[in-house]
């Protein structure tokens, strides 16, 4: 048996629209709860979805509190210590690998650029 068309409600449809894959699938359900999500969040009203989000919302507002206040607790003490001293969280090994990268590619586009400025055009010709 070829299915041919499909006929629903008035419409015919093709039959590759019978060819959902899982993936495609999980991909517009997960689209949905974020959708469901995000409009929870911006009415101010709680669901599933939104909920997680509204959690880590809350607690952003306590850790800015306690960052400006006198208000301690681990994760707190962690965040005012950086804010306090960001070059002690920096590692030096990564670092330096990836300013000698960006050093290459700034290299690579000065060259690149050089050679294609003008094109054989002025602008005042």
């Amino acid at each position: 048996l070829v299915v041919e068309n499909i006929y629903d409600n008035g419409a015919v449809f093709a039959p590759e629209i019978l060819d959902i894959t899982d993936e495609q699938l999980l991909a517009k359900f997960q689209l949905g709860v974020s959708n469901v999500a995000a409009a929870s969040l911006e009415m101010g009203y709680c669901t599933q979805a939104s909920v997680p989000h509204s959690v880590i919302n809350g607690f952003k507002n306590v850790l800015a509190v306690a960052v400006e206040t006198d208000i301690s607790f681990p994760i707190a003490d962690t965040v005012k210590a950086f804010l306090a001293d960001p070059s002690a969280f920096a590692v030096a090994a990564p670092v330096e690998a990836a300013v000698e990268e960006t050093k290459e590619e700034v290299k690579e586009e000065s060259e690149e650029e050089e050679s294609d400025d003008d094109m054989g055009f002025s602008l005042f010709d």
